[in-house]
């Protein structure tokens, strides 16, 4: 696993940790989203490139909390990050490419940034990711 300069966040390489929780490659996209979302207490599925993702991942870095970041366009095999952003467009009911970021909390899915925001505003944001470990204070 690699540190992102940016973030000062886990940064997971499209090779995966050491092969294991990869997401390049075969099998169900669900799945592999199933099990990179339990490995930390806070997992986020980005584009590089989109302003939303950046937002969400300087909220969560401002917050003190240091998320898993999943770069899915980073992805060796591209066709598996495409299966793995069409796969979370399902998850959350998204109907475009604007499905991204998603985050997941404890491994339990949170939502794409309007829930993650609402959650924030909302003030129970602060309590899951105290429940997940994720955050102390």
């Amino acid at each position: 696993m690699y540190q992102t300069e940016s973030w000062g966040s886990p940064y997971v390489p499209a090779s995966g940790r050491n092969g294991v929780g990869s997401y390049a490659g075969g099998g169900d996209p669900f799945e592999r989203i199933e099990q990179l979302a339990a490995e930390s207490a806070v997992v986020i599925f980005s584009i590089s490139s989109c302003c939303m993702c950046h937002a969400i991942k300087r909220l969560f870095c401002g917050m003190g909390v240091n998320p898993t970041v999943y770069e899915l366009d980073q992805a060796g095999d591209p066709i598996a990050g495409k299966e793995m952003e069409m796969a979370l467009m399902r998850l959350i009911g998204a109907s475009s490419a604007a499905a991204l970021p998603v985050v997941f909390v404890g491994g339990k899915l949170v939502g794409a940034m309007d829930r993650v925001m609402a959650s924030h505003i909302n003030g129970t944001l602060v309590p899951l990711l105290k429940d997940a470990g994720a955050l102390w204070l």
